[in-house]
């Protein structure tokens, strides 16, 4: 049974001022809360269905408390629909202070407000072994539960930096490239083989007129059909792609 003290905790921290104040998120399903107990942060709670906790008894020792509820339990407190396995509670890690290293690739977010595309892109940083995301101040926060729901445990493998971009990306002397509707074409594109930012911008504005002039490689996924855009998760995963190609050859 998850007490009283626990629900009320575990419901506050949906809410982004909560979970600075706690310094903690939680993580929902089987899949997302195996790969959390095999990082090495820090988990202060799980909860956990009895065939889960059965079958995954010495990994879950590693909380500082394990109880057994319901899946009703675990989606009454949670955000999931339905959960037949497990719910954890986790320390925010510290976040060291973000340090350019030359031959790196780094996706630069500006403004992303959806929580389902963020998670998308950090799968699809995980994915492409780029290991880390510089996100604008007001991009939506790591910790949000649909954030946390969509990276699938990515969020463990790939570091998140929040901090303003224009000065950072002005001073750097790596290429900014940035994903624009009118630009080279990706499919034409010669790549810096030293690294560089791929910046991608919000869903309704694209990148920030304030960042335009640090962009110094306006690309675009060139369009074969009237279509007026790509969801910014799908245009990450297509830049990409193209890049880590262009970068092999």
């Amino acid at each position: 049974m998850i007490s009283q003290k626990w629900s009320k905790l575990i419901r506050s921290l949906q809410q982004k001022k909560y979970r600075k104040a706690e310094q903690l998120f939680f993580v929902e399903g089987e899949k997302s809360v195996l790969e959390l107990l095999h990082s090495s942060w820090k988990v202060r709670a799980v909860f956990g269905t009895e065939h889960f906790l059965q079958q995954h008894h010495g990994l879950c020792t590693k909380a500082d408390l394990v109880q057994q509820c319901t899946e009703h339990e675990l989606v009454q407190v949670g955000t999931f629909s339905s959960n037949n396995a497990a719910l954890a509670v986790a320390e925010i890690p510290a976040t060291l202070p973000f340090k350019e290293q030359q031959g790196d690739w780094v996706l630069v977010l500006d403004q992303i407000n959806d929580p389902g595309n963020l998670g998308t892109i950090i799968r699809i940083a995980d994915w492409y072994g780029i290991r880390q995301l510089l996100c604008s101040p007001d991009t939506v926060d790591l910790y949000n539960p649909k954030v946390i729901a969509a990276a699938k445990g990515s969020f463990l493998r790939v570091q998140m930096f929040y901090q303003e971009l224009l000065p950072l990306l002005a001073q750097s002397a790596m290429p900014v490239y940035g994903a624009y509707l009118e630009g080279e074409s990706v499919h034409q594109l010669k790549l810096s083989k030293a690294g560089g930012y791929l910046v991608m911008g919000n869903e309704a504005n694209g990148i920030s007129p304030a960042l335009k002039p640090v962009i110094s490689h306006p690309v675009t996924i060139p369009s074969f059909s009237d279509t007026e855009s790509l969801n910014v998760g799908i245009a990450t995963a297509i830049l990409c792609d193209n890049f880590k190609r262009l970068a092999a050859l």
